[in-house]
């Protein structure tokens, strides 16, 4: 027995490299284990991570454009779907000019939204094998992109064959000389393709990626309406995307969604560059220019529930002219229409006042369309983004891929000469020096990212985070910001462990309504971290919106300062930190901000009676600006007319406090359009509440506690 025992021992070590039995490998009966020859692991690989319950802050942008856009592609970006994937996840692309871009961390989530007019078909025809470049209209495009036209000397040619494409495009498919089933085809394919680069680049609890595209409208004065429509999943969509040839009014937009989420496709859609507008995207009207009744107001919060605050094309958190009292409101504002030189209207183009316009709309009873959360995003046309200010190359390809072409140094002797003779308009002299003026790139901006706070990195968290509005933008530095309200909160949570779980049972978040409680007011928990590898915290505000007599008001508070700072009680105002810039390298002021600022808040001017909004709004330390760090490098003065340094901020998702009923009334039914997120995604498909759908066709065009040193 013992000589068996021996001999299958060492034919088992032999196999472990074993080469001889030795008596001390004999196992008897009593030592055998049953069955087993080595113990079970119970150690656990967690691949994924668990989710939280207390939600991760994630970083993505949700406004990315590739060469299937018909300007991306003109603009030199010949890269795909697929292209933008890998960038938003940390790898490198080339500029069309011929250099690399990169972010210096990854991203958590990322949006390709190219626009669904003429998806694909310039680049279907610049490439002379296909269908449609064999019509007439497509010639001057052919091989625009192919090696020796890539030069600024293409510049010129670029832009005027352009507009005369997309003229003589529309002209042509009116009167028939186009097929539009050629057009259809080319749309149908890229937006496949756009699919399938979501689908397959999407890595649950990784990297996280949405199928969506851009509805690029305007009004006819070239007021811009534009919206990106972001899918709940891939799995079931529309063939083919709606675009402003569908119809010029985005409520034959919001109709089309209504149609599909009856069909179980969900979706949603976020307003950009309400800066550029010229007032008509947050109007005290709908469309044909009647009043808002409940029925509009509901379809838009359904469809609708966030909005774009900061991209390159400037920021539309509010605007001197609009708020007189905010020392911080001049903040990269973009004057212009977009694509256009004509001045836009402050008045309903930004949105805080938005927020006020939706109080004044809802104060006598109804739905108030104007509760968004809010997001940040690029709007890169190179399909990277670009949030960083000492590494910027802003968004349209060869057109502003330089300094000189973005106007941040002067132009070049042959550049400002040639131009002086040919296209004076296109030159700006500011200091003496000539620069290039042509696109308005000098005020565009380094930004922007969206914060989400969800459970875990999916779609499906993610998703039902931008429906409930715990959302949160960044001029693109990774901030953290949290926001609650709630009226058992107590000096003592912001020193619990539980200060989150506690935050959230006892209150509501960024994006919620607080519903009033008789003569008591409630308390505001505000936090923020800076980025880990940025500059550090100056200030902390609370930005409160209400109505008095009628008339839009608005207060700023700073609730928390850095360096041991307090608010004066007379003005609410932090005093100066110190902080200052070396314009000569860029250096900052050492030792001077916080990692972290927070505060537990009480209005020192609530009136339970009030109806008011309030937000977040966070500070950095004053930086250099991007077209300050092209000067430097260029070995030249910044521009005289140009801010030299800007303070990076982010913007909490608002809080509307709604006041308690005067006396006891009746619950009413409520609408789709106040209900989290998740309550709307779940019922809207069975039961969704919208006006009858018409196809769209038919559509006419108290003090502050601070404390450091914990992570958010």
């Amino acid at each position: 027995m013992k000589k068996s025992l021996l001999t299958i021992t060492c034919m088992t070590t032999v196999l472990l490299g074993c080469t001889e039995p030795q008596e001390s490998l004999s196992i008897t009966a009593t030592q055998r284990p049953s069955g087993n020859l080595l113990p079970v692991s119970e150690d656990i690989l967690e691949l994924v991570p668990a989710p939280n319950p207390d939600r991760n802050a994630y970083f993505g942008d949700l406004h990315v454009h590739t060469g299937y856009s018909f300007d991306a592609f003109v603009f030199g970006n010949t890269t795909l779907p697929a292209d933008a994937y890998r960038y938003g996840r940390g790898e490198a692309l080339e500029h069309p000019s011929g250099y690399r871009m990169q972010l210096q961390q990854p991203l958590d989530f990322y949006a390709v939204t190219d626009h669904a007019m003429f998806l694909g078909l310039v680049r279907e025809a610049a490439d002379t094998s296909t269908r449609f470049s064999q019509y007439a209209v497509a010639e001057p495009l052919h091989n625009i992109n192919a090696w020796y036209n890539m030069s600024d000397l293409s510049l010129t040619s670029r832009a005027r064959n352009f507009a005369g494409f997309l003229t003589n495009s529309i002209n042509e498919l009116l009167d028939g000389t186009i097929d539009p089933k050629v057009v259809e085809a080319v749309t149908r394919s890229a937006w496949l393709d756009t699919i399938t680069a979501a689908r397959e680049a999407y890595d649950p609890g990784i990297f996280t990626t949405f199928a969506a595209f851009e509805y690029t409208s305007s009004t006819d004065d070239m007021g811009n309406l534009h919206r990106n429509v972001i899918f709940h999943d891939t799995d079931r969509l529309p063939a083919v995307p709606f675009s402003r040839f569908n119809s010029q009014n985005p409520e034959g937009l919001w109709d089309w969604m209504d149609q599909l989420r009856e069909q179980g496709i969900e979706s949603l859609a976020i307003p950009h560059n309400s800066n550029g507008s010229n007032g008509q995207m947050f109007k005290l009207t709908d469309w044909a220019g009647d009043p808002m009744d409940d029925a509009y107001s509901s379809q838009r919060m359904r469809n609708e529930p966030l909005v774009e605050i900061t991209q390159i094309k400037g920021t539309s958190d509010t605007h001197p002219l609009l708020s007189k009292n905010d020392e911080w409101a001049d903040f990269e504002i973009a004057p212009y229409r977009v694509a256009t030189k004509l001045y836009s209207e402050p008045a309903g183009s930004y949105v805080r006042d938005a927020y006020l316009r939706g109080l004044q709309l809802a104060s006598g009873g109804g739905v108030n369309p104007y509760k968004f959360g809010l997001v940040g995003a690029s709007d890169t046309h190179n399909s990277a983004s670009a949030p960083e200010e000492e590494n910027y190359f802003s968004k349209v390809g060869m057109l502003d891929g330089t300094a000189q072409l973005r106007g941040s140094i002067p132009a070049s002797f042959v550049s400002g000469t040639l131009l002086k003779w040919r296209a004076p308009d296109l030159l700006q002299q500011v200091d003496g020096k000539d620069y290039l003026a042509g696109g308005g790139f000098e005020y565009w901006s380094a930004s922007g990212l969206t914060g989400v706070w969800a459970e875990e990195n999916t779609r499906e968290a993610l998703y039902r985070a931008f429906r409930r509005k715990e959302t949160f933008a960044t001029s693109g530095p990774r901030m953290k910001v949290r926001f609650f309200a709630g009226y058992d909160y107590e000096p003592g949570l912001l020193d619990s462990p539980q200060l989150v779980a506690s935050a959230y049972r006892g209150g509501v978040t960024m994006g919620g309504d607080l519903a009033g409680k008789a003569a008591q007011a409630p308390a505001f928990l505000v936090w923020a971290t800076a980025d880990p590898t940025g500059t550090a915290l100056q200030r902390l505000q609370v930005i409160k919106g209400y109505l008095e007599n009628g008339e839009h008001r608005e207060r700023i508070y700073d609730v928390a300062c850095s360096d041991g700072l307090a608010p004066d009680p007379a003005s609410a105002r932090c005093p100066d930190n110190g902080a200052r810039v070396n314009l000569a390298d860029c250096s900052t002021t050492a030792g001077v901000g916080a990692a972290e600022l927070k505060a537990l808040w009480r209005d020192p001017a609530f009136d339970s009676s009030q109806e008011a909004f309030y937000y977040v709004r966070v500070l950095q330390n004053p930086t250099c600006r991007w077209s300050t760090w092209d000067a430097i490098r260029a070995g030249v003065k910044p521009r005289s007319d140009l801010h030299s340094t800007i303070q990076e901020r982010a913007w909490s998702s608002p809080i509307w406090y709604r006041p308690a009923p005067a006396e006891p009334v009746d619950e009413p039914v409520e609408k789709p359009a106040e209900k989290a997120g998740e309550e709307i995604i779940a019922e809207a498909v069975a039961q969704p509440e919208t006006k009858t759908a018409q196809p769209p066709a038919n559509k006419a065009g108290d003090g502050a506690t601070v404390t450091s040193g914990s992570t958010l």
